[in-house]
């Protein structure tokens, strides 16, 4: 006992917490868990007594698939959909980023707006959508709007956290190190910001995709949201399913673009939580 109260309690640098699970673990999970959703579906039409334009078996969609990728269709529509969603996403993150610092600096023009910013956001996108091909037309346009309009939110929302997450006397630092207002925002409110903003662009990303496909649900002649559409006219479910294949490999690139971003920015605190 007397020896067990003269060990040196070990520091807080020296204490190594249990980490997660490995990538090799969670792919093994995502391969586990895919290939058992592929099983039930199987069983689900094979046994259902299902037809096939209700629930199509997964080779059915699998061919449907391949036929789509050899004519040129699945990639064509596939394109238009990536231009909306980039455009759409580009143009929320500026417009969500510049006002987001505006308010963020000023308190009570965030007062004045924010009423009118939450009411804009109450409206669901499905409801504006048709007004948007209206006035601008059927064209990219209107979809990127609408994808710009989604997105905006949570990057607005982000950035005014982030901003204002800047501890004061780092500013009080920048102010007697009399730096101007494009190295405080360069070397301080950045570098403090980016966490929120990072996850805000993570959520933007995702969300650019849903804009997008309710664009082109609403009115459309191309895009993915249109091959949805069709399939679903034609009673041809694995069009319907390969078309959301794609959707899905698309928000999941995107998201896993977003997230190495983060880490590669992020590295430094990465670093910090390590040692």
């Amino acid at each position: 006992m007397a020896e067990q109260a003269r060990r040196p309690i070990p520091s807080s640098a020296e204490i190594r917490l249990p980490r997660g699970p490995g990538s090799a673990a969670r792919l093994a999970f995502f391969v586990g868990l895919a290939t058992a959703t592929l099983a039930f579906w199987q069983a689900l039409s094979t046994f259902g007594a299902l037809p096939e334009f209700l629930l199509p078996p997964p080779a059915a969609v699998a061919a449907r698939l391949l036929r789509s990728i050899a004519d040129g269709t699945l990639l064509r529509h596939t394109l238009v959909t990536l231009s909306e969603v980039f455009g759409g996403l580009a143009l929320g993150v500026v417009l969500g980023t510049a006002l987001g610092y505006a308010l963020a600096h000023s308190p009570r023009a965030e007062r004045m707006l924010s009423p009118y910013i939450v009411a804009s956001q109450a409206i669901p996108v499905v409801a504006i959508a048709p007004l948007l091909i209206i006035w601008l037309g059927p064209g990219r346009t209107s979809k990127i709007l609408i994808s710009a309009l989604i997105v905006f939110f949570p990057i607005l929302i982000n950035t005014i956290a982030g901003i204002r997450s800047v501890p004061a006397d780092l500013r009080d630092l920048m102010r007697s190190l009399r730096a101007s207002r494009r190295q405080t925002v360069r070397l301080l409110e950045v570098p403090a910001a980016a966490p929120y903003l990072l996850g805000g662009l993570k959520i933007g990303s995702t969300l650019a995709v849903i804009g997008a496909v309710v664009g082109e649900f609403v009115g459309a002649d191309e895009g993915l949201g249109f091959l949805v559409n069709l399939g679903r006219g034609l009673y041809d479910t694995s069009l319907v399913f390969a078309a959301l294949l794609v959707l899905v490999l698309m928000a999941l690139g995107l998201y896993g673009l977003t997230s190495l971003l983060e880490r590669r920015i992020l590295a430094w605190r990465n670093k910090e939580k390590d040692n």
